[in-house]
């Protein structure tokens, strides 16, 4: 009787994967803002009137440029 050879297998090596660091990574867009010791309130900032949300975001980013709330 002949013996059965096994048949040998290829072990593939595993690559080190690089975990990234979730802390050292800048904002999109390069901006940061930071609104610690405003005290302004939404009133001030929006007014009392219902607007639309483009608005808001247009009176927003004026508020951030005239307190210079925003770094580069």
């Amino acid at each position: 009787m002949a013996k059965k050879r096994k048949a040998k297998r290829k072990v593939k090596k595993k690559r080190k994967v690089k975990k990234k660091k979730r802390g050292s990574k800048k904002a999109f867009g390069g901006y940061t803002i930071n609104f610690k010791g405003c005290r302004d309130t939404v009133d001030k900032v929006f007014g009392t009137k219902p607007i639309a949300p483009s608005q808001m975001t247009k009176k927003l980013w004026a508020y951030v440029k005239r307190k210079r709330l925003s770094k580069r």
